[in-house]
């Protein structure tokens, strides 16, 4: 006869143990999943905040370096000297410099381009046609984009005269 060795196996969990067990791992896997979401609105919320205050202060550097130019203004102002807006003007150019604002200014012979100059008046020239005559106003740029076009004139064809039919010794 052959013994059995019945070896005792481990009891089956009850199903009260593994319905307990479940709902432990939901509970954990939906407390990590609303971590989850609160992180990602503090995110979103920080990000917002973040872009309102670029927004609101984005010029504020620019300011800055106006605020020296402003101040030789009214020096200049109070004092009788030319020199003083001369040099305020040189500070101004270099502010609006280190912002990476350009000036446009076309020299007379340049082609018209309409996306950074502005026609004021066509006048008969012996330029070539398109071509800017006078500049009455220097336009600006930021980085690639214009600010304000140059107000310039521009050259337009010569009207020849009216070749008359009958020439005055025609006439008798």
């Amino acid at each position: 006869m052959q013994e059995e060795t019945v070896q005792p196996q481990s009891e089956p969990k009850s199903l009260e143990a593994l319905l307990a067990e479940a709902q432990a791992k939901i509970e954990q896997q939906r407390d990590s999943m609303m971590r989850a979401v609160a992180d990602a609105e503090n995110a979103r919320k920080r990000a917002q905040a973040e872009a309102t205050n670029a927004q609101k202060y984005a010029l504020e550097r620019f300011a800055e370096g106006l605020l020296p130019v402003v101040d030789s203004l009214e020096a200049a102002v109070k004092s009788a000297d030319t020199s003083g807006v001369e040099l305020t003007l040189k500070q101004l150019k270099g502010a609006l410099e280190k912002s990476s604002v350009r000036e446009i200014d076309p020299k007379p012979g340049e082609r018209f381009d309409p996306y950074r100059h502005q026609a004021m008046a066509a006048v008969p020239s012996e330029a070539e046609p398109n071509t800017i005559v006078a500049v009455m106003q220097k336009g600006y740029a930021l980085h690639d984009r214009v600010l304000r076009p140059a107000l310039v004139s521009v050259a337009k064809a010569l009207e020849k005269a009216a070749e008359n039919p009958t020439s005055s010794t025609d006439s008798n």
